[in-house]
């Protein structure tokens, strides 16, 4: 049930939407995670392979950039037209929602990665037999 003739094509924003909602981005159907971030090696429903897609680290980033860009301008407005708290203020508000933001946004972005990957059929290249990946 792995060929391709068995699904209709996924436009790129389809797939995209997808992976954001944490779904499989060929059926839309299984769930692209087992637990909070960690990839299932194929999907339940339509048992497309997954693994070959690697998100590796930019999720991460595309995480903190939009993070900071939702959060250093609500310091800034604060900082600017409030009362000027104190660091402790700062601190005790901004710190956590970062965190929380970064925790609710980290699977979404990875789905999102992991679905763009798919569409665009940039798959992790298979280890050679020798072990390794590439020229020394």
């Amino acid at each position: 049930m792995n060929d391709d003739e068995d699904y209709a094509p996924v436009d790129f924003w389809t797939a995209l939407f997808r992976g954001w909602c944490g779904r499989c981005p060929r059926c839309g159907q299984g769930a692209l995670f087992g637990r909070f971030l960690k990839m299932q090696s194929h999907c339940p429903a339509c048992n497309q392979a997954l693994e070959p897609y690697r998100a590796d680290d930019a999720p991460a980033y595309f995480t903190i950039l939009v993070v900071g860009h939702i959060v250093v301008p609500l310091v800034l407005i604060v900082e600017r037209y409030g009362q000027q708290p104190p660091l402790w203020f700062h601190a005790l508000l901004w710190l956590p929602l970062s965190v929380l933001l970064a925790l609710y946004l980290l699977p979404h972005i990875k789905g999102a990665v992991i679905a763009l990957l798919w569409a665009h059929r940039i798959a992790a290249p298979k280890p050679s037999a020798s072990g390794l990946d590439g020229p020394p």
